[in-house]
């Protein structure tokens, strides 16, 4: 029986090549609100540069639809992807699903507020009396 030889990386994934989470994401993401029009797995390929497969954009693609991140339209045999919110707008909601799963929310704003800088006090300070958009 031969002897196998030593396990080698794959080349597309060694641990010196792994992103951190949720890189993908927001790379695709940032690629459709650079494009404001829906695009095409294939086009959000183009326009990201990166050494992707189409089908690693695709499901990324999916897994951002199945979180109600993107909307999508049939476009041709496939879809083409719309962002449901600008970047501040996820951020926000990114926020505010995490304090949710927080039982104590007092608690939880009491340190976020905290360790806001001055500038950032102020303006959340704005915002709550109506001063700021």
């Amino acid at each position: 029986m031969a002897e196998a030889g030593p396990e080698r990386p794959s080349p597309h994934h060694t641990a010196s090549e792994r992103r951190p989470s949720g890189e993908l994401e927001s790379t695709i993401l940032a690629a459709l609100w650079a494009a404001g029009t829906p695009l095409t797995p294939g086009e959000v390929q183009g326009a990201i540069g990166a050494a992707l497969a189409r089908t690693t954009v695709t499901t990324i693609l999916s897994r951002l639809y199945e979180k109600g991140t993107v909307t999508r339209t049939r476009a041709g045999r496939g879809f083409a992807y719309t962002p449901t919110e600008d970047a501040p707008g996820l951020t926000a909601r990114r926020m505010h699903s995490e304090l949710q799963k927080e039982e104590d929310r007092s608690t939880v704003l009491a340190r976020f507020v905290s360790q806001l800088t001055d500038e950032d006090e102020q303006l959340l300070r704005d915002l709550l009396d109506g001063e700021a958009r």
